[in-house]
């Protein structure tokens, strides 16, 4: 396959998943998808967890379980979260109003009389609006509630899915606007990542078998889901974790620079060794001279290839920012103990948050007045493609990536002379 029939065939998956309804808890729809996906695969093997989460690994030529190659590391896992800010209907009051809890981090001001759909099973909708909403409180009520009324009576339960009211996914102009950006774009690019590095034949490199997924439930209410595969053991000791996010585009971490290796987020820093070790790939994907500790700037080492490292690709960027704006599933892994980083997509219209910059102050103040514009998600294709590049990049090459401390310690060696002066 041709780089252009690659990218394609990426774009149309990306389109199919970011226009899929989900919420936290109730995500069997993208679940559904990613099922028939493997089911597709028969090299790869899906396996649930008892919090619903999603484990993906490839099979042996046998049809076992691939034991990870012979390493003194655990596996790489890219993991992402399937759901995304939606209301879930808890009480039907009538057949045009239903009583809904709203799962996800959104103002106040985006609620006031804004239009919504109820997504049905079977791709139907049917349209109404948010008549009445209260914010949430800890602990006892931790979700905002929200009275929807229908345009017109509808057969609805308790558990159905209701959305803003927003088109499918489109690309135009470089861009992906969709209704789910934030995780499924993520997702889509874990998914064509390991299709990239375990499916025989699929490129000159033979496949590897030390890369799994994990895909999450529950991130947008506290990350529970991942916080409940820490618990259940879903994943193996020592494995080294890249979370994958898709997180509020800042003035200086702008669409279209390249995704972001996130060095930490509001709650905590990741692991300093591993976003190391995927920044030194990123700067080899992105052909950067490679500047040692201590090292004068016109003395830089120049990139090479080796086997042990990717090529320079052209017209790969890559930024690496804190993102300091919310709370990522990597730090609920550093927490139980696994050496967990990030890369992220910047994006924009943050949970579907239009004007975000503008509306958050006074939002944020009780002081907003009027409605605020509901949006799609927007990020950058060329942001999405390059991610997908560097997944692959580390799945074949992080292993191979001299740690930290051994660095450390060559430098050391070399120069330790001048402390016996």
């Amino acid at each position: 396959m041709d780089d252009t029939s690659q990218r394609c065939q990426r774009e149309r998956l990306l389109l199919a998943l970011t226009s899929i309804p989900t919420a936290s808890g109730k995500e069997s729809r993208v679940i559904g998808f990613i099922e028939r996906w493997v089911d597709d695969r028969p090299h790869l093997s899906l396996t649930r967890d008892d919090a619903g989460n999603l484990w993906i690994e490839p099979k042996n030529d046998q049809g076992a379980i691939a034991p990870g190659e012979a390493s003194n590391a655990g596996p790489i896992v890219f993991e992402a979260h399937l759901d995304h800010p939606a209301f879930v209907v808890e009480t039907v009051e009538s057949p045009t109003v239903v009583s809904t809890t709203f799962r996800g981090g959104v103002l106040t001001p985006y609620f006031t009389d804004a239009a919504v759909a109820l997504r049905r099973a079977d791709g139907s909708s049917a349209p109404g609006r948010v008549i009445d909403t209260t914010p949430g409180k800890e602990p006892d009520r931790p979700l905002r509630t929200a009275t929807i009324e229908l345009d017109q009576p509808t057969d609805v339960a308790p558990g159905d899915v209701l959305t803003w009211d927003l088109e499918a996914s489109t690309i135009a102009d470089g861009l992906l606007c969709a209704p789910v950006c934030d995780d499924l774009a993520s997702l889509v690019a874990a998914l064509c990542a390991v299709d990239e590095l375990t499916t025989p034949g699929n490129a000159t490199d033979p496949p590897t078998s030390n890369v799994r997924l994990l895909f999450t439930r529950g991130e947008e209410v506290g990350f529970v889901g991942a916080i409940a595969a820490c618990k259940l053991e879903t994943i193996p000791l020592g494995a080294r974790i890249i979370a994958l996010e898709t997180s509020r585009s800042y003035a200086d971490s702008p669409l279209g620079d390249g995704p972001i290796v996130r060095v930490g987020d509001r709650l905590s820093v990741f692991s300093p060794a591993l976003t190391a070790a995927v920044v030194r790939i990123a700067h080899r994907l992105a052909g950067a001279p490679e500047r040692l500790v201590g090292q004068p700037t016109d003395t830089k080492k120049k990139t090479e290839s080796t086997p042990d490292a990717p090529a320079p690709m052209p017209g790969f960027r890559f930024q690496r920012k804190l993102m300091p704006g919310g709370a990522c599933e990597a730090t609920a892994f550093g927490a139980y103990g696994f050496e967990a980083t990030c890369v992220c997509l910047p994006l924009r219209n943050y949970h579907n948050m239009g004007d975000l910059d503008a509306v958050e102050p006074d939002a944020k103040a009780g002081t907003y007045i009027g409605a605020a514009p509901v949006a799609p998600e927007i990020i950058s294709i060329d942001d999405f493609h390059n991610l997908v590049a560097l997944l692959i990049a580390c799945g074949r090459h992080l292993g191979a990536v001299e740690p930290l401390k051994d660095r450390l310690d060559k430098l050391y060696d070399q120069r330790r002379y001048v402390l016996d002066a």
